[in-house]
């Protein structure tokens, strides 16, 4: 007889944005985006190295790349981020200067809009309209 083993994981506390210019992704996060900034990561320097902010269910980190010595490397794949009305999210955030890579979509189930930040990691505005599948 096999058994599942039970999964050693038990949530997500944050994925990391990459960025070159953690001023331009501070002001981009909280200000155009208006989410709620949490914490500053200060390194052995005057400058911080990243700064989180806060989606309601997940933490975004932005991470100042070469200050951890690492790779800059745009995420291509977007973060989803839930919003109540895709539509009148994107039109706030044109009204902002946010470009958008396209038309909403409307996958069937939900209604999606694609855009950048200011270092080309791509975001998502998202909305489930439909139930998921066997709700």
């Amino acid at each position: 007889m096999t058994t599942t083993p039970r999964s050693l994981v038990t949530g997500v506390d944050f994925v990391c944005v990459a960025t070159k210019d953690l001023a331009a992704a501070r002001e981009f996060y909280g200000d155009v985006l208006g989410l709620e900034p949490s914490s500053v990561w200060q390194g052995r320097g005057a400058e911080p190295l990243g700064a989180e902010f806060e989606t309601g269910n997940l933490t975004i980190a932005l991470v100042d790349s070469a200050a951890l010595g690492l790779e800059f490397r745009p995420n291509n794949h977007p973060i989803a981020l839930r919003v109540d009305d895709v539509h009148a999210a994107r039109a706030e955030l044109e009204s902002r200067g946010v470009e958008f890579k396209g038309e909403t979509i409307d996958s069937g189930v939900c209604h999606q809009a694609l855009f950048e930040d200011p270092d080309g990691n791509t975001l998502d505005l998202h909305h489930r309209y439909a139930p998921r599948a066997g709700a």
